[in-house]
């Protein structure tokens, strides 16, 4: 019997059963035949770590020093832009984020195909690097194979029940036993939760649409900041020599493998395409994702209340590789008993039982 079976082999698995193989034999389990199918790898990964809520800003703070330590960062920078009656919206969004607003010269400077007729305000940030998703997930595979781990794929779990010690596992590829159980299953964790007997929290995917379109006038984007339009109507980055583009739209969906919505698509690179000047001619390649929250929008980190034996590490949203490293040592510090590193009001915005 293992010390800990994870399932889900995203980052949130991934990067759980990397902290916990410090503290005992892991197993993870990955539905799909490859690590990180499904949010994992359609992520935008930008590393921005004033996004979210306070307790989700102070996991980014608290992961960042580890991710510069892995080398999976590099310069990108941050701007928003806003629509001559979106100046209250502007101001809020650059209050929270730390952007410093400048003008319309500057931010052409950046961004040269910014249209000056539709953009009445821009602010910029330097604190926001892109990170190398994949680096990081066979980073984290790495580390927990490298401790004796397992980490497998092509193994959907088909049933979970308690057993003597701890519980056991089902999948095609054979049954596990582990004395305790990680639910890092993404958009399918209240579901895994519901196979152990274990009260669902409330998790709610929302899709998100992506298109690759190329570099804009022939443009280097190389060096261009990610983009938002304020209320994050759309956000564009530079990607591999082309740009990608999102309509930043949160659609409920059931879990499932997920494909852009070519309406959505469209409406959101009109909403792009009205804000720069040059038009979008053709697409590259578009997907989708699906971002998972928890009703409260923060992660849900730690022991359900319920069975101290389950634990939870799920509601990443669009957060989850930049929360990573500080998510992971959160539910490793829960497991084991140890004091978490975590200020106690954190902990206890992102622990389980608020929900029970």
């Amino acid at each position: 019997m293992r010390d800990f079976l994870i399932i889900g082999g995203g980052i949130a698995g991934l990067a759980a059963a990397a902290a916990l193989s410090a503290h005992g034999s892991v197993t993870v389990l990955e539905a799909e035949a490859t690590l990180a199918h499904h949010a994992s790898s359609r992520s935008a990964a930008l590393f921005e770590p004033s996004y979210g809520l306070p307790p989700v800003v102070a996991l980014s703070r608290a992961s960042a020093d580890a991710l510069k330590a892995e080398g999976v960062l590099s310069p990108r920078g941050l701007m928003i832009v806003a629509r001559a009656d979106q100046r209250a919206v502007f101001e809020s969004e650059i209050a929270s984020m730390g952007l410093t607003e400048v003008g319309m010269e500057a931010a052409l400077a950046r961004v040269p195909i910014l249209n000056p007729d539709a953009v009445a305000f821009a602010a910029l940030a330097d604190h926001a690097w892109d990170i190398d998703t994949d680096r990081l997930i066979q980073t984290y595979a790495r580390r927990a194979k490298a401790a004796g781990g397992e980490v497998l794929t092509g193994a959907p779990v088909t049933a979970i029940r308690r057993v003597a010690g701890g519980w056991e596992v089902d999948t095609p590829i054979g049954n596990h036993r582990a004395a305790r159980l990680v639910n890092a299953a993404g958009p399918w964790a209240d579901r895994v939760a519901e196979m152990a007997g274990i009260a669902p929290i409330g998790l709610t995917p929302l899709r998100r649409s992506m298109a690759r379109i190329p570099a804009p006038g022939g443009h280097d984007v190389s060096n261009w900041p990610m983009i938002f339009g304020a209320e994050e109507s759309w956000y564009a980055k530079p990607d591999a020599g082309a740009l990608i583009v999102s309509p930043a739209e949160e659609d409920p969906a059931e879990p499932h493998d997920a494909w852009a919505d070519d309406m959505v698509l469209a409406e959101g690179l009109a909403r792009y395409e009205a804000m720069v000047t040059e038009p979008v001619t053709r697409l590259l390649a578009n997907w989708a994702g699906l971002r998972t929250f928890a009703p409260d929008r923060v992660l849900v980190i730690g022991p359900d209340p319920l069975d101290g034996d389950f634990l939870w590490s799920a509601g990443q949203g669009g957060y989850g590789f930049q929360t990573a490293p500080g998510a992971a040592a959160l539910l490793a510090a829960l497991a084991v008993g140890q004091a978490p590193a975590l200020d106690p009001d954190t902990v206890a915005a992102l622990t389980p039982a608020r929900f029970r």
